[in-house]
């Protein structure tokens, strides 16, 4: 889907590594590497046994509300986070839906397939891709915003994305990958607190789960309600339900909390490599706190073309409103991978 500015709100990273990427390195997907682990695989398989019956989801979604402490009634469990875009923008009777850019482009591609009229707040770089609360429109009955935000990194404070609530308002708050965040510093999940409040997570980031497709929404009751019945019968598989059952227990959260430090480490290690091109005018946004960095590099690219002839792939920036033909996107991974991505990217730079 290309829209009147020019983007396609419908590529994501996973184009750079299908057919001929394949073979490549990826730093396209945020994916974590090594994922899903053996522990989890083997839990999936155990529920293979159980096909013959339609899904039964409940013992699930009451493990995703203890993991918030939630009532259940506030759970809708979704066949990955881009599911419940979908049935936000089609179940939910709204006039003047917003998205926060640059973010995660599906939003607002749900909406304008739901035959919505979008806006835009388009977030600057001056000023560190920071949201600006005032910045979004008073009369906006529906917003959305990323938490940290894919793909600048950016991690908002809590505080300043619960000033948007308003009385009449749904206030959509994407925490994809708010567990690579150590702590989980800034979410709003659980918050029963901020009217309209409406938070999605995805497990198919920290535990390689992209192709089982599992995710959920946690709202009030009457939110649920209306996304539910817009869900066909049994939208989520048996499979899908037993892990999202164990990625929210104990041992999964510990598991996750240690990746986030992980990753907030070899995310160091990756912006220190990247602090070497600066002299050739390579800027990274920030601070980042994620698990990827956006970069902005002249000639991005054809740096993206001599990365691929390399072996390397990277996520094009320039689909998401905001950003421009100068924009990388990269995945973190550990020191290894990152110092060939360096040695790379040195290269690429210099061709």
């Amino acid at each position: 889907m290309r829209t009147e500015s020019g983007h396609d709100l419908r590529h994501h990273g996973d184009a750079e590594v299908r057919d001929d990427g394949r073979a490549l390195v990826d730093l396209a997907v945020n994916v974590r590497a090594d994922t899903p682990p053996v522990w989890l695989r083997e839990h999936i398989a155990a529920s293979l046994g159980g096909l013959a019956a339609y899904p039964d989801g409940r013992a699930a979604r009451a493990a995703v509300a203890a993991r918030h402490g939630l009532p259940v009634e506030r759970v809708l469990l979704t066949a990955g986070a881009a599911e419940a875009f979908v049935l936000l923008a089609r179940a939910l009777k709204v006039r003047r839906p917003v998205v926060v850019h640059p973010q995660f482009t599906e939003p607002e591609a749900a909406l304008l397939d739901a035959g919505h009229a979008v806006g835009r707040v388009l977030l600057r770089e001056e000023d560190g891709f920071r949201l600006d609360p005032a910045a979004v429109p008073e009369d906006a009955d529906l917003v959305v915003i990323g938490n940290p935000t894919n793909p600048t990194s950016v991690l908002h404070p809590a505080d300043a994305i619960a000033s948007l609530a308003r009385p009449g308002r749904v206030l959509v708050v994407d925490e994809a990958f708010m567990d690579a965040v150590p702590g989980e510093s800034e979410a709003l999940a659980g918050r029963v607190d901020v009217p309209g409040l409406v938070v999605l997570r995805s497990l198919t980031k920290t535990w390689g789960l992209a192709g089982l497709r599992i995710g959920y929404v946690l709202a009030a009751p009457e939110t649920v309600e209306d996304l539910q019945r817009a869900q066909p019968l049994w939208p989520v598989s048996t499979p899908a339900l037993a892990a999202a059952e164990a990625c929210v227990g104990p041992r999964a959260l510990a598991e996750a909390a240690h990746a986030a430090h992980r990753i907030a480490a070899d995310r160091a290690h990756l912006l220190a490599g990247l602090a070497r091109f600066a002299p050739a005018g390579l800027r990274v946004a920030g601070p980042a706190r994620g698990p990827f960095v956006l970069v902005r590099v002249e000639r991005a690219s054809a740096v993206r073309r001599h990365l691929r002839d390399l072996g390397y792939a990277v996520r094009r920036g320039d689909t998401f409103p905001g950003l421009d033909e100068e924009w990388l996107r990269l995945a973190v991974r550990d020191r290894g991978t990152t110092d060939g991505f360096l040695r790379a990217l040195e290269s690429a730079l210099q061709r």
